[in-house]
C-alpha cells in the first residue's frame, strides 16, 4: 500500500475518534444554553439539601428528619453520591453548578453512546441515533440523580452487549462501574437484571452444550460479583432493598407523573420512535435472536409502563440492534498491515489529543462566557416564595403542602407533610393525600387536616382542595397568587407581621 493511503487511514481513524467527543461537546453546549429547563422539578431541592447534610455531618441519613408526618421513620438515600455532587456544585456556583453537572452527564452519555455504536455502524448513523435518543429523553432530562447515572448505565449495558456479541464474558475490571452506579442512583437494579438476558444471548448460537454450560457458569459468577459490587456502598446490602422499595408502591405509581404509563392520545416522539422501530425491522429484514427480541420487548414495555423509562428505551434499544444493523451494511475493513501502520502513526495520536484538548477548552470558554451574563433560575411554578415567607412570618408549624412544594419547603428548613420521597411515606398515605387534594372524598381532606393537627395549608392555585377549603367551616383563605394558595384555621391568631392581602400578584 502507498504511504498516502496509509496516511489516509490514520487520518480517518483519528477523525472518527474525535466524533464522540464532538457530539458530547455539542450536547453539553446545547443543554447549557437551555439550562433553565433542567430546573423544573422540586425534587432537586431536597436532593441538594440531603447532599449538603451529608457534607456537613460527614454521615449518611438512615431515618427521616424532614417531615412531621414520618419523623424518625427508616429511610436511606440510594442516590447519596449524586446528592453530594449536586450539593457541592450548588454551594460553589448556585444553580449554575447543578446545570453544568447535568449538562456534563448528558454530554458523557451522548459521547459514550456514539462510541459504542461506532463499533458496528457508520458514524453518521451513530450520531443520528444519539440525537434521537436525546430528543426522546428531553421530558426527563432534569437536574436529578438519574441523569448523573445515565452515562454509567449506557457504559454498563454497552459492555454487557459487547461481551455477548463476541460470545465471551464481561471483564471483571468493569465491576467498579456497578459500584459507581449503585452509589449514584437506585436504577442500578436494571443493570443487574440485564445480566441474565445478556448471558443467554452470549450462549445462544454456540454449537456445543459443553461450551454453553461453561460460558453460562462464567456469566453466573460475573452476576454474583456484580451483585456484591452493588453492595459496595455506605449502606451495604440495604442498598438493594432501598432501590427496590419504589417498585412496591402499587397504585401510587399511576398518579405520580413520571411513573405514569405512556399516553398516546396525541402523537409524541416516543410513539414515532416505536413506529420507526417497527419500520426499520420490516425494511431491513432484521432477523434477531430470541434473547435480543426479549431485550427489545423489555425496554419497550418499560417505556410504555413508566414514562421515566423512555430514556432507557431510547439509549439501550440501539445498543441491542447495533450488531444486527451493522451486519446488514458492514463497515469497510482495512487490511491488517494498513491498520497496524496507521496505529503506529504517533503524530496522528498527538493531533487527536490536541483536538480533544481544543474541544474541551472551547466548551469551558463558552461556559465561562455564558455564565458571566446569564443567571440560572429555578422555575417559579415550583417555588412559592411569597407564600412561604408569609407562613414563616406566622410561624406555621404543621403545613399541609402540595406534593410539588415539598422540595422547596425542605430547602427552607420547614417540616413537610409530604414530598417526592414516595417510598418513605408509602402507598396508602400518599394515595390518601392525593385523594384529599383532588377532593375525591371530602372526608379524606377533613380527616387528614384533623388527624395531623394542620394549622395551615399550602396548595397550588388551581387545586380542588384550595377551592373547597373556601367553604369549609373553621378555615379561611389568607393569601393567594398565581402559584400558591394559603388557608389557615379561622380561629388562629396572627403571630407575625401583618398578613398579606387575600390576593397578590
Amino acid at each position: 500500500m502507498s504511504l498516502s493511503f496509509t496516511h489516509s487511514i490514520a487520518v480517518q481513524s483519528r477523525a472518527r475518534a474525535l466524533v464522540p467527543l464532538c457530539v458530547g461537546a455539542g450536547a453539553y453546549l446545547f443543554f447549557l444554553y437551555i439550562g433553565d429547563t433542567l430546573l423544573q422539578d422540586s425534587d432537586s431541592f431536597w436532593q441538594i439539601k440531603i447532599g449538603q447534610w451529608i457534607l456537613d455531618h460527614h454521615a449518611l441519613p438512615y431515618t427521616d428528619f424532614y417531615s412531621f408526618t414520618r419523623p424518625g421513620a427508616p429511610w436511606i438515600s440510594t442516590s447519596w453520591l449524586s446528592q453530594v455532587l449536586f450539593a457541592f456544585s450548588y454551594a460553589q456556583w448556585d444553580w449554575a453548578g447543578p446545570v453544568i453537572l447535568t449538562a456534563l452527564a448528558i454530554a458523557a452519555s451522548a459521547a459514550i453512546f456514539v462510541g459504542l455504536l461506532d463499533a458496528h455502524l457508520e458514524m453518521p448513523r451513530s450520531v443520528l441515533f444519539a440525537m434521537l435518543a436525546v430528543v426522546l429523553s428531553l421530558h426527563h432530562i432534569l437536574a436529578r440523580p438519574h441523569i448523573l447515572a445515565l452515562p454509567v448505565m449506557i457504559a454498563w449495558v454497552g459492555m454487557l452487549m459487547a461481551a455477548a456479541d463476541r460470545k465471551g464474558t464481561p471483564s471483571w475490571y468493569w465491576l467498579p462501574l456497578m459500584s459507581l452506579w449503585a452509589n449514584l442512583h437506585g436504577g442500578f437494579v436494571l443493570g443487574l437484571a440485564l445480566i441474565g438476558p445478556m448471558a443467554i444471548e452470549a450462549i445462544w448460537t454456540l454449537d456445543s452444550s459443553g461450551k454453553q454450560v461453561r460460558l453460562l457458569l462464567r456469566w453466573f459468577l460475573f452476576g454474583v460479583a456484580a451483585m456484591l459490587a452493588a453492595c459496595v456502598t455506605p449502606y451495604g446490602w440495604r442498598t438493594l432493598l432501598g432501590a427496590t422499595n419504589i417498585l412496591n408502591l402499587g397504585e401510587l405509581l399511576s398518579v405520580i407523573s413520571e411513573w405514569m404509563p405512556a399516553n398516546f392520545a396525541s402523537f409524541s416522539a416516543f410513539e414515532g420512535a416505536l413506529l420507526g422501530l417497527i419500520a426499520i425491522g420490516l425494511f431491513r429484514g432484521l432477523t434477531l435472536s430470541p434473547p435480543r427480541i426479549l431485550l427489545i420487548l423489555l425496554f419497550t414495555w418499560m417505556g410504555l409502563t413508566h414514562v421515566r423509562s423512555i430514556e432507557a428505551f431510547a439509549f439501550l434499544v440501539p445498543l441491542v440492534l447495533a450488531k444486527p444493523l451493522g451486519e446488514k451494511s458492514p463497515l469497510p475493513q482495512p487490511d491488517a498491515q494498513d491498520t497496524e501502520q496507521a496505529t503506529e502513526s504517533w503524530p496522528a495520536r498527538y493531533v487527536t489529543a490536541l483536538g480533544a484538548l481544543m474541544i474541551a477548552a472551547a466548551a469551558w470558554t463558552s461556559t465561562s462566557i455564558y455564565m458571566s451574563h446569564h443567571r440560572f433560575t429555578f422555575t417559579m411554578g415550583q417555588t412559592p416564595v411569597a407564600a412561604v415567607d408569609l407562613l414563616q412570618q406566622r410561624k406555621a408549624q404543621r403545613i399541609f403542602n402540595a406534593y410539588q412544594f415539598g422540595g422547596y419547603l425542605i430547602s427552607r428548613d420547614i417540616p413537610v407533610f409530604v414530598d417526592g420521597r414516595a417510598e418513605l411515606y408509602g402507598e396508602k398515605f400518599v394515595m390518601d393525600f392525593f385523594k384529599a387534594v383532588e377532593v375525591k372524598k371530602l372526608d379524606n381532606l377533613t380527616r387528614l387536616l384533623e388527624e395531623y393537627q394542620i394549622d395551615a395549608t399550602l396548595m397550588v392555585s388551581d387545586a380542588p382542595a384550595a377551592q373547597v377549603l373556601d367553604h369549609i367551616k373553621g378555615w379561611k383563605r389568607l393569601y393567594a397568587d398565581d402559584i400558591a394558595v394559603i388557608h389557615v384555621r379561622d380561629d388562629q391568631p396572627s403571630t407575625g407581621n401583618t398578613p398579606m392581602p387575600a390576593h397578590s400578584n
